[in-house]
């Protein structure tokens, strides 16, 4: 094993149990799409699209497409990541790790495991994300 692996941040996966016990949560990303988002989630994520957060990674999209608040997050911020059933938090989470984020959690199982464990959830609009803005 390369000794420098052991030094490259990487993703911590946590179950949706695990995310909401935790004394200080890191602060939550919905990366499903706006309509998803508006039918139900998980109470205080923010909305913020994988497709998003893709393009941001594009220098001359990243003002366009990445709200400021994002763009301004420290990457020593602890950020968890959530989708529907866990196959595109794990490639958005990879993805902050690439851009130097230092804590990075995805949310194993996604939204389908959030309310298979009975844990609450929220509707409305993906606004929340421009409200930090």
């Amino acid at each position: 094993m390369d000794s420098m692996s052991s030094l490259t941040p990487s993703v911590v996966e946590l179950t949706p149990e695990e995310f909401v016990h935790r004394p200080h949560p890191p602060r939550l990303i919905d990366v499903r799409s706006g309509l998803e988002y508006a039918q139900f989630h998980a109470p205080g994520a923010i909305s913020l699209s994988l497709p998003r957060i893709l393009m941001g990674r594009l220098p001359w999209l990243k003002t366009w497409v990445l709200p400021h608040w994002f763009r301004t997050l420290p990457k020593t911020e602890a950020i968890a990541l959530i989708c529907l059933t866990a196959h595109r938090s794990p490639l958005a989470a990879q993805t902050l790790v690439k851009d130097g984020f230092s804590q990075v959690f995805n949310i194993t199982g996604g939204m389908v495991a959030w309310q298979k464990a009975g844990l609450p959830t929220q509707k409305g609009t993906a606004k929340t994300a421009e409200v930090s803005d």
